[in-house]
């Protein structure tokens, strides 16, 4: 490395963000995840005894996912390789590859590779990997935000632990504060700041447990604010607040955080919550979710959930679906609301949902039987010949409109796939079918 460029990596490092410059070096230094880096759990366990397996991190943004990968670096006998999927292609995983395998002939030394969002990386790209990390060549620990049940591929996650990395907790992020404030070499040491207890809460919420967020965010905070005359940084809550740029919901359309969103959003609505589906239906218009995706997911509770319970649920449900296809948002937001809060509230079954699968899974397993010659249509030339119909009983021409017969074939006629419940108007459904099978026996 030249002059030049040691000095360009000087000013980097001096101009990093405060995150950047409080990075961790060790495991007593990290903070958080202790859950698989508390004492004897398993990677503390791995990265102490230098016997890493791949491995996959997984978790929310400002974790500690590269940190956990640079304290391996930096304990580790093995050889380190760093390359990030946004920037990288195969040319630079051969590359890799080739310096891995020379080392591991000529020193007997193995390598581990860390991939920065290998998410990212195509199918082409993670299949190259495949090989060298079944042979050993090198051992990967991949670093993403996504799922990688959905974004990697399964040959390669076979190979490699997932280890999932949570969101950082409130007393953990206020111990990164109190790091960064107290830190003169690395940190805002250097300053003399007073910070309200109001605008640290402030900052604690709105980091959502991501603590290169809030570092930086309090470092904004910090610089921004002028000293008084006495040489002090004050930072009041309104000083945070209008130092921070306002979050926005954590949230992927084609990711794991849309899932479950939708499945809270449902639940929430399946549990009768009004007040939860309400929130959850809030993050989603927040995140500019198709508003008819969320309609469509409406409609389905409407049968899914309520059924026969209330019918008119589906009614609600579906002109929510035409109402926001013509008027579009943000006034969709309001029909969205309208009819979650309509399910939400509505008397519960799932009566018609259960009974439908019971009859399909009795198609799909069982001999399917032959529909009654009673049953059969005799409403064209010759079907009269054929005995189609023969001993239909027209339950108009009966009181009531109901009359006795067999409507399912022989072999199946104990079968029963709807099962009313005593929930809202089914309640009525089921008493009318009782009275009129009693009257009829």
């Amino acid at each position: 490395m030249d002059l030049f460029t040691l000095s360009m990596e000087e000013k980097l490092k001096k101009n990093a963000p405060l995150a950047d410059r409080m990075r961790p070096k060790s495991i007593e230094e990290f903070v958080g995840q202790r859950h698989i880096l508390g004492e004897n759990k398993f990677l503390n366990r791995a990265i102490r005894a230098d016997r890493l397996t791949s491995m996959i991190f997984y978790g929310p943004p400002g974790t500690g996912k590269t940190t956990l990968a640079g304290i391996i670096a930096n304990t580790t006998d093995m050889l380190f390789e760093k390359i990030s999927a946004v920037t990288s292609g195969i040319k630079d995983i051969r590359e890799v590859i080739g310096r891995a395998e020379e080392n591991l002939k000529i020193y007997n030394k193995r390598t581990i590779l860390f991939i920065d969002e290998i998410h990212r990386f195509n199918k082409a790209q993670q299949d190259a990997l495949l090989p060298f990390v079944e042979r050993g060549i090198i051992i990967l620990i991949g670093a993403t935000t996504e799922n990688p049940y959905f974004e990697v591929n399964k040959a390669l996650l076979s190979r490699a632990m997932v280890l999932v990395l949570e969101p950082l907790k409130r007393d953990e992020l206020l111990l990164l504060i109190n790091r960064a404030l107290d830190d003169n070499k690395r940190g805002l040491g250097g300053f003399n700041i007073e910070i309200d207890a109001d605008a640290i809460d402030y900052l604690l919420t709105i980091a959502e447990g991501d603590g290169r967020a809030l570092l930086n965010s309090l470092e904004i905070g910090v610089l921004s604010t002028p000293e008084d005359d006495n040489g002090i940084r004050k930072i009041d809550l309104e000083a945070m607040k209008n130092s921070i740029l306002v979050k926005t919901a954590k949230y992927d359309k084609g990711g794991d955080e849309h899932y479950n969103t939708v499945s809270a959003f449902i639940k929430s609505m399946r549990g009768s919550d009004p007040d939860a589906t309400l929130y959850w239906l809030a993050k989603m218009i927040n995140a500019g979710e198709d508003p008819k995706f969320i309609a469509r997911r409406i409609l389905i509770a409407a049968s899914e959930d309520v059924g026969n319970a209330d019918p008119n649920a589906l009614v609600v449900a579906n002109a929510a679906f035409s109402a926001v296809s013509n008027i579009g948002m943000p006034e969709g937001r309001i029909i969205l609301a309208q009819a979650a809060l309509y399910i939400a509230t509505a008397p519960k079954s799932n009566a018609c949902y259960v009974g439908i699968d019971k009859a399909l899974d009795d198609i799909r397993n069982m001999k399917v039987e032959d529909i009654p010659i009673h049953l059969k249509d005799s409403h064209y030339s010759g079907a009269e010949k054929l005995g189609y119909g023969k001993g239909y009983k027209y339950p108009h021409d009966y009181e009531n409109g109901f009359v006795e017969q067999e409507y399912l074939p022989p072999n199946i006629q104990r079968k029963s796939y709807y099962s009313p419940t005593e929930n809202g108007y089914e309640k009525t459904i089921k008493e009318r079918l009782e009275d009129l099978f009693y009257e009829s026996e």
